[in-house]
């Protein structure tokens, strides 16, 4: 992981901002929030870093990176790739799991609960979410499956990601130069999200295919 964090995304984000500054990390965060694992943990500290330094020149307005701006940006970034993500979701998920979610274990009136919880949860869980690592890039999805109404979804998923962006990009000032050991400091994180969400997968199929009575109980 620290080879290809070292030899591909740093190299990218360094030409990426070289070549449209906060374009670039507007189109950064965007990929990031499309389900495409490239870490805003990285992104975001960068561009802060790139703010602490005066003798950075943005390169579309020739000035001084701005915290506001680049925040701002990854904000943007971060809500046009949910939407990528959500429409993957409403126009592709949900057909695609009725014809063929009985292969994964997934039944249609589960699909009628997941809406039914994106309908009464789905603002915090959309806010919440931008917050935490790996969840924040793959919310969007079940989310549009679930079709949960899009203005909200917008609307708290967006408070989330500026709260966010906000956050990693002042470290990034703050740090400096090292600002890639933000990367490093929320990596132990990444381990017990990920943990977690192969307990719960195990633990679903456990019940589907380990114990049949209650799977047909609870059917």
């Amino acid at each position: 992981m620290l080879a290809f964090i070292d030899q591909i995304v740093i190299p990218f984000l360094n030409s990426l901002y070289g070549a449209v500054g906060y374009l670039g990390v507007m189109i950064a965060m965007a990929i990031e929030s499309a389900m495409i694992p490239l870490p805003s943990e990285l992104i975001l500290p960068y561009a802060g870093f790139l703010v602490s330094d005066p003798g950075q020149l943005e390169p579309l307005t020739r000035g001084p990176w701005s915290f506001w701006v680049v925040v701002i940006a990854g904000t943007i970034g971060n809500t046009i790739g949910s939407l990528i993500a959500y429409a993957i979701g409403a126009w592709g998920g949900r057909p695609f799991l009725e014809r063929w979610g009985r292969y994964l274990l997934i039944r249609p009136h589960e699909l009628d609960m997941a809406e039914r919880f994106f309908e009464r949860y789905g603002s915090a869980t959309a806010f919440f979410s931008r917050l935490l690592p790996i969840v924040r890039t793959f919310i969007s999805f079940p989310a549009g499956v679930a079709r949960m109404p899009i203005g909200r979804f917008v609307v708290y998923s967006t408070a989330g990601a500026f709260i966010w962006s906000t956050v990693l990009v002042y470290a990034g000032t703050v740090l400096g130069a090292r600002w890639a050991d933000i990367r490093h400091a929320l990596a132990p994180f990444d381990l017990l999200i990920a943990i977690a969400v192969v307990v719960l997968i195990v633990g679903f199929i456990w019940l589907r295919l380990g114990r049949p009575g209650l799977s047909r109980r609870a059917g």
